[in-house]
């Protein structure tokens, strides 16, 4: 069985979804697609199981949590 998923995240300014979507593609490279437009980032997941599709969301979910904890702390007013 293949799994699909779609996931699209909206920023408050395209520079936030910019740093965000640097900061997840290392680890995120040939694991899923990803794509980045204006404030939105867009991501892709196809798998063959809905358990590494679950925890390949939940992962991207928490990397994202923390990339935005992190830009929060030292946001300058341009950002």
């Amino acid at each position: 069985m293949k799994v699909k998923s779609k996931i699209e995240l909206k920023f408050k300014t395209p520079k936030l979804a910019e740093i965000t979507f640097q900061t997840l593609e290392v680890d995120n490279k040939n694991f899923l697609d990803s794509k980045l437009e204006d404030d939105t980032i867009t991501y892709e997941i196809s798998n063959e199981s809905l358990t590494t599709t679950l925890a390949t969301i939940d992962d991207l979910i928490a990397c994202e949590i923390l990339s935005e904890k992190i830009t929060s702390i030292n946001r300058s007013p341009t950002i």
